[in-house]
């Protein structure tokens, strides 16, 4: 089974270098932007797509998708890689936000809460 495209958790974005996202919001999609899983507890139909903004009605073709067996648990380790890094890289990009005239700014209002 494909991607339930017609879930309301199903999320794709494009991006100006033409990279597509697709993903599943509740993350109950282990092997996504391939398959959701079958059946799926979180499916809810998509009634209704309020303030969205669509692109084209073609759609844009993903990457094949890899062969072979434990897909599920390198998207997994690979999230897990991403899920690490996260709190240095927030932390270099404050501690750069420091620097200057603006950083003393941020730490001015920062004080205020």
């Amino acid at each position: 089974m494909a991607m339930r495209t017609d879930c309301k958790h199903y999320e794709s974005r494009t991006y100006s270098n033409g990279d597509t996202v697709r993903r599943c919001r509740i993350d109950l999609a282990p092997e996504a932007p391939w398959r959701c899983p079958e059946p799926c507890n979180g499916f809810e139909l998509r009634l209704v797509d309020v303030a969205w903004s669509h692109g084209s009605l073609v759609p844009t073709q993903g990457a094949d998708e890899p062969q072979g067996e434990g897909i599920a648990e390198l998207l997994e380790a690979a999230e897990e890689i991403v899920n690490q890094a996260t709190p240095d890289a927030l932390a270099e990009y404050e501690a750069s936000q420091q620097q200057g005239p603006v950083g003393r700014l941020w730490r001015k209002i920062r004080r205020r809460d």
